[in-house]
């Protein structure tokens, strides 16, 4: 399943890096179909990724590669803002 990731990546890249971005493969777990990415260069101020990732590449990764259920980037899910203590 990697290879086949890794094959659709350098489909996607040339669009993402004529806009000023990258991709970078950062996990795939085999067992729950969860590819992990990271959008890089101009992608990672732009209002549009979120669509770029769910729209774009979650799409045609999900077409493309038997298994795959969704694309994520390495700090979804992660809590916002930081803890001060006092």
């Amino acid at each position: 399943m990697r290879a086949q990731v890794e094959d659709v990546i350098e489909i996607i890249r040339p669009a993402i890096q004529a806009d000023g971005g990258d991709i970078i493969l950062r996990e795939v777990d085999e067992d729950s179909g969860v590819v992990t990415v990271e959008l890089t260069g101009a992608c990672v101020s732009c209002p549009a990724s979120t669509v770029t990732m769910k729209a774009g590449i979650e799409r045609i990764m999900k077409d493309r590669v038997p298994g795959v259920t969704s694309v994520v980037q390495p700090d979804e899910g992660a809590e916002l803002g930081t803890s001060v203590t006092l």
